[in-house]
């Protein structure tokens, strides 16, 4: 029996819907008890809920570039910062009405579990 080593692994990125990951990355985020709405995060803060969207959906961490296209595509301000001040150079700010649209789809999708 041949076991699956590391480059044998393909990119399970592309059958995930970055859309809802993002949606669900930010729901997982205020149900910790984290305020979202109109605040200047750095992108740091924001990876530990993509981490964990991203293993609910069966997918893999996703680069930033991606990060921070899905969360422009959805309406959050997003700003490039210098790399010395950064791991992940971007501060995210979102929108009142994204933050509810966010917790109401994560609330959805853990309903059904």
């Amino acid at each position: 029996m041949r076991q699956e080593n590391f480059f044998d692994r393909e990119q399970k990125t592309s059958d995930v819907d970055v859309e809802q990951l993002t949606l669900y990355a930010l729901g997982d985020f205020q149900a910790r008890g984290k305020i979202l709405v109109e605040r200047d995060l750095p992108l740091d803060r924001l990876r530990g809920a993509f981490r964990r969207a991203a293993e609910k959906f069966g997918g893999e961490d996703l680069a930033d570039e991606f990060l921070v296209a899905a969360l422009d595509s959805l309406g959050a301000q997003v700003r490039r910062v210098p790399s010395f001040v950064a791991k992940h150079p971007f501060r995210v700010m979102v929108s009142r009405t994204l933050a509810e649209r966010a917790l109401a789809f994560y609330q959805k999708s853990t309903a059904k579990i």
